[in-house]
């Protein structure tokens, strides 16, 4: 099935900005493009009001801003954007991410400028109108911004968080099961110590405790700590950890000196000499060579297309 990102549609090129223009990201529309089917959103298109068109900002209370003209509060579509967030928002839930336009008055997913209503600055304080209205109605999607792809880190996370939520939403579509959930929990394990051992061992005791009574609840419970887990990237010492575990696997296979060079290369990640698809490399060898039906599941070792290369910059 294809997997459904929304995007803020000047990012892939789209000339809906202000100034008639786009904010082209090739990364996202060649990169990503080939994996994802991208549903290109702009507010202020879609409200009608064209491009060129006048620049709007945030203004007023940052938790509660009104968007206005930059020139004055004659021109105010804060009531136009929420109307349009409010129809639109029931037809995203097939969406597995979503890519925002960053410091945009709608579609900014953090820092974006507020201003008093006499035009003094506040800071970088609100969130685009149409942004905060998507986190709020879909807490557990993957959401980043465009220019914030470009820190490695932040950039294989967001795509790891969307592999992962689509393959939840699948297992959804299938027929959420007792027996599919701890499936599912079970192909994620080392996906999740990477990212946070103490959620890990709070999801095992919750699945363990549920029935067939309690599962919808138990589902929902579980998928948004699933996805607070992966929210953040993965230290370079959590990887360690999670590939000293998957060497252990191998220790009654392997030669001696098959041993010490996967041992080696590990400490080498560990230290920052060589990126983490290295030592993955060499544990995926091994393990077509000895294959543990455990291990051959986990999406820890393959958690997207490999074309991305999202681990040669970790």
């Amino acid at each position: 099935m294809e997997i459904k990102v929304g995007v803020s549609a000047c990012v892939i090129g789209q000339q809906v900005r202000f100034d008639g223009g786009h904010k082209l990201s090739r990364f996202i529309s060649d990169e990503l493009g080939r994996h994802f089917r991208f549903v290109p959103i702009c507010p202020e298109m879609a409200i009608g009001m064209g491009s060129p068109r006048p620049t709007i900002r945030l203004v007023g209370d940052p938790e509660h801003p009104r968007v206005q003209g930059t020139k004055g509060p004659e021109l105010d579509v804060t009531e136009q954007l929420k109307a349009f967030a409010d129809t639109a928002l029931p037809g995203m839930s097939e969406l597995s991410g979503y890519l925002l336009c960053a410091k945009s008055p709608t579609c900014g997913m953090e820092r974006v400028r507020v201003y008093r209503p006499d035009g003094e600055g506040l800071g970088k304080v609100g969130v685009g109108v149409f942004a905060k209205a998507l986190m709020a109605r879909f807490p557990n999607l993957p959401v980043e911004e465009d220019g914030r792809l470009n820190d490695p880190l932040l950039r294989e996370n967001f795509v790891l968080r969307v592999m992962a939520y689509h393959q939840w939403q699948q297992l959804r579509l299938d027929g959420l099961t007792l027996a599919g959930l701890m499936a599912f929990h079970r192909r994620h394990k080392f996906l999740l110590l990477a990212h946070n051992q103490p959620v890990y061992r709070e999801l095992g005791p919750m699945l363990a405790a549920a029935d067939t009574a309690t599962l919808k609840e138990v589902a929902e419970a579980y998928i948004s700590r699933f996805m607070q887990a992966l929210q953040s990237p993965a230290s370079r010492k959590d990887h360690t950890n999670v590939l000293m575990h998957l060497q252990g696997f191998f220790k009654k296979m392997l030669s001696g000196t098959e041993k010490q060079e996967l041992s080696e290369l590990i400490q080498q990640y560990r230290q920052g000499l060589v990126p983490l698809v290295a030592p993955l490399t060499l544990i995926n060898h091994h393990l077509r060579l000895h294959p543990v039906g455990y291990l051959a599941e986990q999406s820890y070792l393959n958690p997207y297309p490999a074309d991305l290369k999202l681990r040669y910059g970790l």
